[in-house]
């Protein structure tokens, strides 16, 4: 299916294939392929060839940010993203407004979801009004696990901070109905956020900090087994986990 979108900005901005494969340092008849097919390029030429266009590059390529199907290595891998910093805030933010019933965050601070996803907290004070259970689990910044975290990311000195910004982020929803933020101190080997039956898990590297390393994105089907496995670990954490007051 040809992109539209993208032929009529080439159009209004006078460019050909030839033209914005020549800004770019590509060959034209990729930039073809991309008009004729919907071929979506890799971020690396998506993000500078929208800049030559001057438009952004989720209008002209909608699912430049899906990640890469994984259907084929098992039925609950819907995606893998190669690094969490890949994924644009709209993917966020559709993640958690599909919930209806559960949405549970296992993270020490994760605060790029206030920093880069606008209204973040109202969206999730939405879904508790409309009877969805938010449970978010955030690091205990006096805790030793915490600060060996940070010792051991390359970045990462300050995460004690960090859990302290996340916790003044989330401050204005304690006491809302249907949401519950609890800390914890817990060796942390994977950032989960849920929404019902799918799940982003972030796996922590050492020496990376989570920004770089990889993000799996999963799908509840028939066996269940890897997303039955991240949510009795969510499950295992919050049980141990104390209410913010």
């Amino acid at each position: 299916m040809a992109n539209e979108r993208l032929r009529a900005t080439m159009a209004t901005r006078g460019m050909t294939a030839e033209t914005l494969a020549a800004a770019i340092g590509i060959d034209p008849k990729t930039v073809e392929r991309w008009v004729n097919t919907g071929r979506v390029p890799y971020a690396r030429l998506a993000v500078p060839a929208a800049e030559v266009l001057q438009e952004d590059a989720m209008f002209l390529w909608p699912n430049l940010h899906q990640g890469r199907s994984a259907r084929a290595l098992s039925p609950e891998l819907v995606a893998i993203y190669g690094q969490r910093a890949e994924m644009a805030p709209a993917v966020w933010f559709s993640f958690f407004e599909q919930a209806e019933h559960a949405i549970d965050i296992l993270v020490y601070a994760a605060n790029q979801l206030h920093e880069s996803v606008p209204g973040f907290n109202e969206l999730l004070a939405d879904k508790a009004a409309n009877g969805c259970a938010v449970r978010i689990a955030l690091g205990d910044p006096d805790s030793p696990n915490v600060a060996a975290r940070g010792n051991e990311e390359k970045f990462g000195h300050g995460i004690e901070s960090r859990c302290r910004l996340a916790l003044m982020h989330y401050q204005p929803l304690i006491g809302t109905r249907n949401i519950e933020i609890r800390t914890h101190g817990t060796t942390l080997y994977n950032s989960i956020y849920r929404a019902d039956d799918e799940l982003l898990v972030n796996g922590h590297v050492w020496g990376v900090n989570a920004f770089g390393a990889p993000v799996w994105h999963l799908r509840r089907g028939k066996s269940a087994t890897m997303v039955n496995t991240y949510r009795d670990s969510f499950d295992a954490v919050w049980e141990q986990a104390n209410p913010v007051a």
